[in-house]
C-alpha cells in the first residue's frame, strides 16, 4: 500500500478513537464530528486505492461512498452523516449551539454506524494489502 494511502487509513482509525473518547467524555457533538472525519478519511483511503489517485478534494460522504463502491446498506447513513461536518461546528448551520444538538443516544447511533462502515472498509483495505503482498 502506498504511504499516502496508509496515512489516510491510519488517521481514519485515530479519528474514530477520538470519536470514542469524545463520546465517553460527554462531548457528543465532537464525537459526531470525528465520526464524519473517520468515515471521510476511510472512504478516501478506498477511493485512492481503487482509482490510484493521490488526493480527493470532496468532503461529501455520499460522493466518496459511490466512488468507493460502498454497499447500498450504508448510503442512508452517509446521507445523514455528511451534513454533520458543518452542523457540529457552526451555530448558524443548525440554528442552535452545536453542543446542544446532540444527545448521548443520538451520538451513540452515529458511533455505532461509523464502526460498521469502518469495519467493512477495514476488510477491503486488508484484502488489498494482502493481495499486493503475494
Amino acid at each position: 500500500m502506498r504511504k499516502e494511502i496508509e496515512n489516510w487509513w491510519k488517521q481514519a482509525q485515530r479519528d474514530f478513537l477520538s470519536a470514542s473518547h469524545s463520546f465517553e467524555s460527554g462531548d457528543f457533538y465532537v464525537s459526531v464530528f470525528f465520526c464524519h472525519q473517520a468515515v471521510e478519511k476511510a472512504l478516501k483511503t478506498m477511493v485512492m486505492m481503487k482509482q490510484k489517485k493521490r488526493e480527493i478534494e470532496s468532503h461529501s460522504l455520499i460522493f466518496l461512498g459511490k466512488e468507493a463502491n460502498i454497499p447500498e446498506k450504508f448510503h442512508d447513513f452517509l446521507r445523514e452523516l455528511t451534513p454533520q461536518y458543518i452542523i457540529t461546528r457552526y451555530p448558524s448551520a443548525g440554528n442552535e449551539v452545536p453542543f446542544e444538538l446532540y444527545s448521548k443516544e443520538r451520538a451513540e447511533i452515529f458511533l455505532e454506524k461509523t464502526r460498521e462502515v469502518l469495519t467493512w472498509i477495514k476488510k477491503q483495505v486488508t484484502q488489498q494489502k494482502n493481495s499486493h503482498q503475494e
